[in-house]
């Protein structure tokens, strides 16, 4: 009573409830039937998960008590104390971190209140076998006993019972004396109460017991794939375990990755979040400067290096640059997620069912411009709503959309002709179908087909294309969403087209919001992993930030800044160029999440800003001209226009800049010191040389300190426009100040969808400009700092679910192309070993 009265005090939300599984008698929860066997043990592994349920005590004949019944509990759960784990821990003296079982408990305090001095006395325990047997007598011998055993056949039992009576005065143990049961039944609700008081202190903040991996950096370096293999990482239980999460948060997807459960947000929702770090670049190079091996080589120092919290949060890679032209997008050299195989190859699902979920949509549309081209409004009618064993109700979207519409019947036969028609006439106009299908390759000649070529189509033909699958709108709502009823919403707002009418026509009206949040359910998860050095790592979401708001998700972000604590830091990247990437994570990530960043890195390449000083173009695959070899401090110069107006950018939005110069082989210290004044001279907090390529966390040990003394600077975080101006002017403005452009040009297609969505009420949400990465203009040929420009607007597009407005800046691409020899080449498969080769 004392201990529930103290339990109480502390917390008073915390009810301590005790399950009783019985035979035959229901109590509570669980009364399994008297010919109760091993195959259901189901029902007890189900109140494992029950956060709700702080003890279970089996009362279960004892030929029910089979090992796998016993340890089907929760050690943590089984206040009855006769798992393997709890006795085993009783033997081995850890009596702290289990439980006694209640019977030999009570046994000995019974005995202890009629001999106040039970050491050196006698005990013949007679019957007493299995797991209590076992704590009984390593009890009354920690008690100073000395135990003898007899089962009730023994031949010699009545020779024992002799030998011990009088005058050696022997206590004879049955467990058949049920003059304890009061005992017992106290000393399990101690139990009860003392399993909350453990569960109440799991659910806060663990520390962090991170076990880093040590690192053997070789030069010259070896291939990534080597690299990578050469680590042997952590279980990801184990790891798991170290930053502080709890086994029911976490689902296990092999030996090295798994997802971690949202429950984890409302575990910790009173823990303060850590340090937010971006990390963005200049405009790069088709070969790209190495944001994802900074990100990881910052986090692999901020860990194992300061013995800092940190948490990486990825994006992850497309299948189509994987076997196309950048290959993956796991780090570089002794900066990477391992095993990389894993991470770019598949990893668990998520972007297979991105594209699942989409075609489904795709599918659905094409299916109802069909069905209502060819059917009665009667014959729709009866097919949507049909008779099943002679009743007929609408679903719960069903009723959505009717209420929608604002018919407030629910009896599908009450309807009139009226309400009918409108109910099952979409009227999907197929020239303003909206919707693509996707796949995650790139295949240039999916770019433009047509659908409805078989004959039972019945000339229902109509031109379409394919998109890569993570510029999908349900990619954008994946890295947006906070949560599954979130994701759910915003699937079905989602605008397929418009009607005849003009219309939006969502997935909701189409019927498949639920469908699509069922294929999403476990997408949802955030995904663990580690980097070189064992330190943790986020991958969720992948979407393009030339074409999309290209950032990981908001729900890794916050789970890792909960997880990694107040004085923590979380790094996670953005897509491309400053002016793409970042400016989509400020201003429409940051708007979603109500996240405010510290510390923005930026990461640049000698190599990048002798392209913009007026080097040679450069290609994936071809060898690099001299310039970008031999050193040249003219180039290097004029290219920091680049770099300074991508500080400029960031400094739009009040955070603080410190720039990571990813060091190459061929960059000469010169060329480096340049950068450096250049950066500092321009308003970087700090400008850092990084070698995490070669070294490892080590090589950018500077780089965390530049990162952890910005990030007490104040902090005056603002967005760069008002929501609530008009389209044209968001769009203008984002041109202007970020671009450097001297004003928009707007084609009359892009004027009238502006006039079109203000009217349809979705001109308060953000811009995301879809436009080349390769140059601060809409000209992927202009490097440096294009001036003098007027961006063309071709057309305006909208992403309602995804929550922004999307103007297409030139000519732009949603499926990229294969080049002539692609990685694929490279990659191969050992049929012996299973072991993958050519991946980069």
């Amino acid at each position: 009573r004392e201990d529930l009265a103290s339990l109480h005090e502390q917390h008073p939300g915390i009810q301590p409830v005790l399950a009783i599984v019985q035979v035959g008698l229901n109590v509570m929860q669980i009364c399994l039937p008297s010919e109760f066997t091993e195959d259901e043990v189901g029902e007890l592994l189900r109140l494992n998960g029950d956060p709700g349920v702080h003890g279970v005590f089996l009362h279960l004949p004892p030929s029910s008590l089979s090992s796998r019944v016993l340890n089907s509990i929760q050690p943590e759960k089984d206040v009855d104390g006769r798992s393997d784990v709890n006795v085993g821990r009783l033997v081995c003296g850890g009596l702290t971190a289990g439980f006694t079982p209640p019977a030999a408990s009570a046994v000995v305090e019974f005995l202890a209140r009629h001999d106040t001095c039970l050491e050196g006395k006698t005990v013949l325990m007679i019957g007493w076998e299995g797991p209590l047997g076992v704590a009984l007598q390593c009890l009354m011998q920690k008690n100073g006993m000395l135990v003898l055993n007899s089962q009730w056949s023994s031949a010699n039992l009545q020779n024992q019972v002799q030998r011990l009576l009088p005058p050696c005065g022997p206590l004879c143990l049955s467990p058949f004396r049920w003059e304890v049961s009061a005992d017992i039944y106290v000393v399990s609700n101690q139990n009860v109460v003392r399993s909350s008081s453990l569960w109440v202190r799991q659910q806060q903040y663990l520390p962090w017991k991170l076990r880093t991996l040590k690192l053997q950096p070789l030069s010259p370096v070896p291939s990534d794939i080597e690299i990578s293999r050469s680590q042997t990482p952590k279980a990801i239980d184990q790891l798991a375990q170290e930053i502080g999460l709890l086994p029911e948060e976490l689902e296990a997807y092999g030996r090295t990755k798994a997802k971690v459960r949202l429950s984890l947000l409302d575990r910790l929702k009173e823990q303060p979040d850590g340090k937010y770090v971006l990390v963005a670049g200049i405009t790069p190079t088709p070969l790209g400067e190495g944001k994802s091996t900074v990100t990881i080589g910052l986090v692999q120092a901020l860990s194992a290096h300061l013995k800092l919290n940190s948490v990486a949060c990825l994006r992850q890679p497309s299948q189509g640059p994987t076997f196309g032209v950048k290959g993956g997008a796991a780090g570089g050299g002794y900066a990477q997620v391992i095993p990389m195989e894993e991470f770019n190859l598949h990893l668990t699902g998520d972007i297979h069912a991105i594209t699942a979920a989409n075609n489904l949509v795709a599918a659905a549309i094409d299916a109802r411009i069909l069905h209502e081209s060819t059917q009665s409004d009667k014959a729709l009618y009866n097919r949507l709503v049909p008779s099943v064993n002679g009743m007929r109700r609408f679903s719960p979207i069903q009723l959505a959309r009717l209420h929608r519409l604002g018919i407030s019947k629910s009896d599908p036969g009450a309807l009139t002709p009226e309400e009918a028609k409108t109910f099952v006439r979409l009227d999907l106009d197929p020239e303003k179908v909206t919707w693509q299908r996707v796949i995650d390759t790139n295949d240039r000649f999916l770019r433009k087909i047509t659908v409805g070529q078989a004959n039972t189509e019945k000339g229902h033909s109509r031109q379409t294309q394919f998109d890569i699958a993570v510029a999908s709108e349900i990619m954008a709502i994946l890295a947006l969403s906070d949560g599954l009823a979130d994701m759910k919403q915003r699937l079905g707002r989602m605008v397929v087209g418009s009607s005849r009418s003009g219309q939006p026509v969502t997935a909701d009206d189409l019927g498949v919001t639920g469908a699509l949040a069922v294929l999403m359910k476990d997408a949802i998860k955030p995904t663990l992993m580690q980097t070189l050095e064992g330190t943790p790592v986020f991958v969720h979401a992948g979407p393009f930030a030339n074409i999309a708001h290209g950032n990981s998700s908001v729900l890794a972000d916050k789970l890792a800044l909960k997880l990694v604590g107040e004085d923590g830091y979380v790094v996670t990247e953005a897509g491309f160029g400053a002016d793409i990437g970042m400016e989509k994570f400020f201003n429409i990530k940051c708007r979603a999440s109500g996240l405010k960043p510290n510390v923005v890195v930026l990461v640049a390449t000698v190599r990048a800003l002798k392209m913009h000083g007026g080097g040679p173009n450069v290609s994936a695959g071809a060898p690099l001209p001299k310039e970008y070899i031999m050193e040249n401090l003219k180039l290097v110069a004029d290219g920091c226009s680049n770099l300074k107006k991508q500080i400029q950018i960031a400094h739009l939005f009040g955070v603080p800049v410190v720039v990571a110069l990813n060091v190459f082989q061929t960059d000469t210290q010169a060329e480096i010191d340049l950068v450096c004044r250049i950066a500092e001279k321009t308003g970087a907090t700090a400008a850092v040389p990084c070698h995490h390529w070669s070294r490892g966390g080590r090589g950018s040990v500077d780089l965390a300190h530049a990162v952890k003394e910005a990030a007490r600077q104040k902090n005056n975080f603002q967005f760069l426009y008002d929501l609530q101006m008009p389209i044209h002017e968001k769009i203008r403005t984002i041109a202007q100040k970020v671009y450097g452009a001297e004003d928009i040009d707007l084609s009359p297609e892009a004027q009238a969808k502006i006039e079109y969505y203000t009217q349809q009420g979705y001109n308060t949400l953000p811009i995301c400009m879809a436009k080349t990465h390769l140059s601060l203009s809409h000209m992927p040929e202009k490097k440096g700092v294009p001036t003098g420009f007027v961006l063309p607007i071709r057309d305006v597009r909208a992403s309602i679910g995804a929550g922004f407005i999307y103007p297409l800046v030139g000519s732009m691409s949603t499926m990229p192309g294969l080049p002539t020899r692609p990685c694929f080449y490279d990659i191969d498969l050992d049929p012996v070993t299973e072991e993958i080769t050519g991946l980069f």
